[in-house]
Formats: structure tokens, C-alpha cells, sequence
């Protein structure tokens, strides 16, 4: 058997996405909100996969508005003005479905509408009135999920997710793409079969760039692997939960400057002294704030092309997604 690990998988990657997102015109009103999506900055990456969990449990367009009620631990999604209007269960059971098709369809991530009482992720107003109405006055709290959305996530807890509203965030916005092409590179390892020799394969690409994102993160899928005589397919669920979990943390200058020290390591036996004076300079300067990440990786980059190093020219971390200049890391 190959036990070679798979390529990187390429762009464009296939992402679910709100449909009203795209532009169609599918939200309660007739509207679309292509305008709250991002799409010149994510231009090529990916190829959508459009869900309107409303319009696929059966309501039309224009349709009733739903809202929230409840407490933020028993929520029902219910009509603004019927509230005879309950779609609670029907959002839950399609998004158990949904999550179930699309992992089918190879989808590598979703990007769900903000604000929504189905599809939002964050922040939802949540009403405390199990009977309200379009005439109650008490004031909402922010701290609920959309329906459908919180089904997707619980069925599929290791797909990269995110809020459209938030994507406009540069440093967000990258940490995502990160996510979802790191988790399509383990749907491709899950395509070629997991062995222990595959998986510590993966992970050894991959460490430094969990490294930057969350310490515990990286020390726990490390004890994960420290041992794989026993059940190998849970060992790996496990792994990739921590994992994801660990990306979805946005990497601070903090933990960049850590991984970029442990990198500069294999290359002082290489360098003359003024040299790795430079580059241990830089690397400070950029914890300090002085210097963008990008003259750190730059100059890192000009020493690797002088004195490869094949463990460290395979780590994800150096392009952790295609180098576009609208993703190039903020920090």
C-alpha cells in the first residue's frame, strides 16, 4: 500500500455558503445580501455551494418573519406575527441533514448569514417572550445561534465555519481560508485511508502552523499521536477535532514570533553570525510591532532558498493558502 501522504488540494475548494450571500434573492423580503459577503478578496478560492435552509424546509419568498424566543439554552425559532409560526424542528432536522449531504459532497467549510434566526452563528437576538409578537417592546439579548446553524455545527463540529459579517475582518477572514484548506487536505487523507504513518505525516506539516495558533492545542494532538497501537479512526477523530479547534483560535503576533524563533533554529549552523543576527532581530522586532510578518517570512525564505531544508520547506505554516495578495497576513 502507498502510504505517501496526499497532496495539498488546490483552489477553488467547495464551500457552502448562505444563498441569499451569492446575491440570490431568497431572505423573508425578496432581498439578497451579496454586499455583506467578501467576494473580490476571496476571488478564485472557492466554488459555492448555495443553501437557503428557510426556502429548503418549505417557507417561500417573500415568507413570514421568524425570530428567536426563549432563553438562549431553549430556543424556538417562531413567526414575528403568527406565533403559531414554530420552525424550530424543522431548521434542526434539515441541518442535521444538510451537514450529512454536504460532508458527501466534499464541502471543506460554510460561511452562514449574520444575524439570521436560522443561519446566524453569532450574537442572534434572542427574544425572552416565548408568546412574542411584533408589538412586544422588551429589548432582545445578543447571545443566541441560528437554528439550523448551531444543527450543522453540532452534527459536523470539525468543519471550518464562519459569519459572513466577521469575514470582513482581513485577520479573520485569512485565518479562515487557513482552516478550510487545511481541512480539505484531511478530507483528502481520509479519501487515501488513515494509517498511523499518514497521520503523523500530516501532522508533522502542520505543527508549526497549530503552534501559532494555540499552544494547548498543539501539546494535546501532540500526546494524541504519542501513541497509535490503539483505535487508529478514533485517535484521528480526535485529532482533527483538536486541530480545527486549535486553527480556529486567530494566531496572535505572539505566537507567530514563537514558531518563527523555532524556525530560525535550523538555519544557524547555516548562517554566518551576522546573518542570524539579522534574522533574530527581525523576528523580535516583529513581537515587538515594529516589523509586519511579512519581512520576517520574506527574509526566512531568502536563507531556505540558500540552504534547503526539506523538514521545514514542507511546513503548511510558511503558505498555509495560495499567496494571494488580498490574504497576505495582516499582522
Amino acid at each position: 500500500m502507498n502510504e505517501a501522504l496526499p497532496p495539498r488540494p488546490q483552489a477553488p475548494l467547495r464551500l457552502a455558503i448562505s444563498e441569499c450571500l451569492t446575491g440570490a434573492e431568497v431572505r423573508y423580503d425578496g432581498s439578497g445580501a451579496r454586499s455583506s459577503f467578501p467576494h473580490e478578496a476571496l476571488d478564485g478560492l472557492f466554488d459555492f455551494l448555495p443553501v437557503c435552509p428557510e426556502m429548503g424546509i418549505g417557507l417561500t419568498v417573500p415568507r413570514p418573519p421568524i425570530r428567536l424566543v426563549g432563553t438562549t439554552d431553549d430556543v424556538r425559532a417562531v413567526g414575528v406575527v403568527d406565533r403559531g409560526l414554530d420552525v424550530t424542528q424543522a431548521l434542526r432536522d434539515f441541518g442535521e441533514a444538510t451537514a450529512q449531504q454536504l460532508r458527501s459532497r466534499g464541502v471543506s467549510g460554510y460561511v452562514f448569514m449574520k444575524n439570521s434566526p436560522s443561519c446566524g452563528l453569532y450574537r442572534v437576538k434572542v427574544y425572552g417572550r416565548s408568546d412574542a409578537v411584533a408589538e412586544d417592546r422588551s429589548l432582545p439579548v445578543r447571545k443566541g445561534q441560528g437554528v439550523y446553524a448551531r444543527a450543522v455545527v453540532d452534527t459536523w463540529p470539525e468543519l471550518p465555519v464562519e459569519e459572513c459579517g466577521r469575514l470582513m475582518d482581513a485577520v479573520i477572514r485569512e485565518n479562515f481560508v487557513t482552516r478550510v484548506f487545511a481541512y480539505a487536505h484531511w478530507q483528502a487523507l481520509q479519501a487515501a485511508g488513515v494509517t498511523a504513518s499518514r497521520l503523523v505525516a500530516f501532522h508533522s506539516r502542520y505543527k508549526y502552523l497549530l503552534m501559532a495558533h494555540s499552544i494547548e492545542a498543539y501539546r494535546n494532538t501532540g500526546r494524541l499521536l504519542a501513541d497509535l497501537s490503539g483505535d487508529l479512526p478514533g485517535i484521528a477523530a480526535r485529532y482533527v477535532r483538536e486541530l480545527m479547534r486549535g486553527l480556529s483560535r486567530v494566531a496572535t503576533r505572539g505566537g507567530h514570533a514563537n514558531v518563527l524563533s523555532h524556525l530560525q533554529g535550523y538555519l544557524r549552523r547555516h548562517l554566518d553570525p551576522a546573518s542570524r543576527q539579522e534574522l533574530a532581530s527581525l523576528v523580535e522586532a516583529y513581537r515587538r510591532g515594529e516589523q509586519p510578518l511579512l519581512s520576517v517570512l520574506t527574509l526566512l525564505g531568502h536563507h531556505l532558498r540558500r540552504f534547503p531544508d526539506t523538514y521545514v520547506q514542507s511546513q503548511v505554516y510558511l503558505e498555509p493558502h495560495p499567496p494571494m495578495l488580498a490574504l497576505r497576513r495582516p499582522l
